[in-house]
């Protein structure tokens, strides 16, 4: 292929106009030219008098050595994952967990004739969004499933991001296959590639029924309860319904499974504390930030803008940064336990939703805390919930605070221009109530400074919802770095995020496919 880059278009085009512009900047001539595609598509918006789409362009050429000048390169779609199968055991792996690192596990095992049995204490994807959705609507909380349990993890009901900060050739493996399952092809190519939660949940239970026709089978509405290990070795796997003999177990829980961490930890798996953050979830209008970012000249058909923030107090060590922004999206109820209140951010494909919302972090570290248990984060975590459902009024609703209320540190007691979008209630109250000081004074920090890079974000009206707290996972379930099996049982494999290996659903899948290789190369 010829990679032909730095591809400046103004206006709208389809994709075999860029690549004729592309192969015209370039020398090349159309004829030549066998097939194409967009390798990457960026929006460069430094200049709000002139904003332009960047293009980088992939073409495979009749006389490729016609054009010597060009950069040549590997295809790069062409991604294959040459194993070789090692694994003698006839027992089935089990996977605890259907989110993104179980499923790619699962997905790479039965294209390896390895066959899986995936159990899952949520629903199936279908059934799951009627429950989120029952959430929303009465405050009627199904513990075993909603948006942190359930087929496709807690990334199913977020924006279906697929950005992240790993390097990791597998990471074109997971866009390839998600389009092959339904995801828009752009995703391939985008700068800022995501899927929305209506594509998602298509997605994900077309990926389910490819497993399950090539052997995998899947346990839905099963819970773990323990663990049989032989000296240091898996031997079974209970669930409340069963008991199934096994010796690997991919241990794909999410950051959630605060009862698993507990149960785990009594039977000396080892564990660490681990660095985390929590805040609120900050809502704008979305036209506010769109003329923010690209302002009001352009006449390009831009997706809704989107941020990212940071800040950094070199006094106190505490950084306070935006998290998983979601352009035209809702605040969602993330509770997954009684009597707490947890947010998190979604958004749609299309994003078109009159608010954007974004979690407003501040990092905790093990410092924080004065206990030795590892656990002492998670602990931490649910505290902080449990205050705020209590400030919401105790059913559900969360506490919710205008930004120039929030800097005062006084009540609101009426709403402005921007309207919540958190279901199934909202309870005007004062965040700095509940919130530790260290978070609250950095959140202030923080949002004043990024009103500095965009005007309006410290406005008056702008709303806060508390709390954010599952950002990540609070635990490390410890792992050796070459075989990626816990270091105190041999055949368990922690993966993703919840053993604290991995930070949305791209790493997650990676870090799950990093470990279906270990289990078909690694005897």
């Amino acid at each position: 292929m010829l990679r032909l880059e730095n591809i400046k278009i103004r206006e709208e085009l389809e994709s075999e106009d860029v690549a004729f512009r592309a192969c015209k900047k370039s020398g090349i001539d159309f004829k030549d030219v066998i097939n194409y595609y967009i390798y990457k598509k960026s929006i460069d918006a430094r200049n709000k008098d002139d904003i332009f789409y960047n293009y980088t362009v992939d073409v495979c050429v009749k006389n490729e050595k016609k054009y010597f000048r060009c950069k040549v390169v590997e295809n790069q779609r062409e991604i294959k994952l040459d194993l070789t199968k090692n694994r003698k055991s006839e027992m089935r792996p089990i996977i605890v967990g259907a989110g993104p690192a179980g499923l790619f596990c699962a997905f790479i095992l039965v294209n390896n004739e390895i066959k899986p049995i995936v159990i899952e204490q949520g629903s199936r994807v279908e059934e799951r969004i009627k429950e989120v959705e029952e959430f929303a609507s009465t405050g009627k909380l199904n513990v075993s499933s909603n948006i942190q349990f359930g087929e496709g993890g807690a990334g199913t009901f977020s924006d279906g991001k697929l950005t992240t900060g790993i390097n990791d050739p597998l990471c074109k493996v997971v866009l390839a296959n998600f389009v092959k399952f339904g995801a828009p092809e752009q995703i391939q190519y985008i700068n800022k590639p995501h899927i929305g939660t209506d594509n998602l949940v298509e997605i994900i239970a077309n990926m389910r029924n490819y497993i399950i026709q090539n052997g995998g089978e899947f346990l839905f509405n099963e819970k773990v309860v323990d663990f049989c290990f032989d000296g240091q070795k898996v031997k079974s796997v209970i669930t409340d319904r069963r008991e199934l003999e096994t010796d690997t177990v991919v241990l794909a829980i999410g950051h959630s499974a605060r009862d698993t961490f507990e149960m785990l930890y009594r039977k000396n798996v080892k564990m660490e504390k681990k660095n985390f953050s929590v805040g609120v979830r900050i809502e704008h209008k979305q036209s506010m930030i769109n003329e923010s970012q690209y302002g009001t000249m352009t006449k390009l058909k831009l997706p809704p803008a989107e941020y990212k923030l940071a800040y950094h107090n070199k006094n106190t060590g505490r950084s306070c940064y935006s998290f998983c922004m979601c352009p035209g999206g809702f605040v969602m109820a993330s509770s997954s336990e009684e009597d707490t209140i947890v947010t998190n951010g979604m958004s749609k494909f299309l994003r078109d939703g009159e608010n954007a919302n974004s979690a407003i972090l501040v990092n905790v570290t093990p410092e924080d805390f004065e206990g030795e248990s590892p656990l002492e984060g998670m602990y931490f975590q649910k505290e902080l919930e449990h205050k705020a459902f209590v400030l919401g009024g105790s059913n559900y609703n969360a506490p919710i605070q205008k930004v120039g209320d929030f800097l005062s540190d006084r009540k609101s007691v009426e709403l402005g221009k921007i309207k919540p979008t958190y279901r199934p209630g909202v309870t005007l109250s004062n965040l700095n109530d509940i919130l530790p000081r260290f978070v609250s004074d950095t959140l202030k920090e923080g949002i004043c400074y990024f009103d500095k890079k965009i005007k309006g974000f410290a406005s008056d009206d702008a709303i806060l919802t508390g709390v954010e707290t599952r950002s990540s996972s609070p635990v490390k379930i410890v792992r050796d770095p070459e075989s990626l099996m816990s270091i105190s049982v041999s055949g368990l494999y922690p993966a993703g995020e919840g053993p604290g290996y991995a930070g949305g659903i791209m790493s997650a899948a990676v870090d799950g496919i990093r470990c279906a290789i270990k289990i078909i190369e690694g005897e």
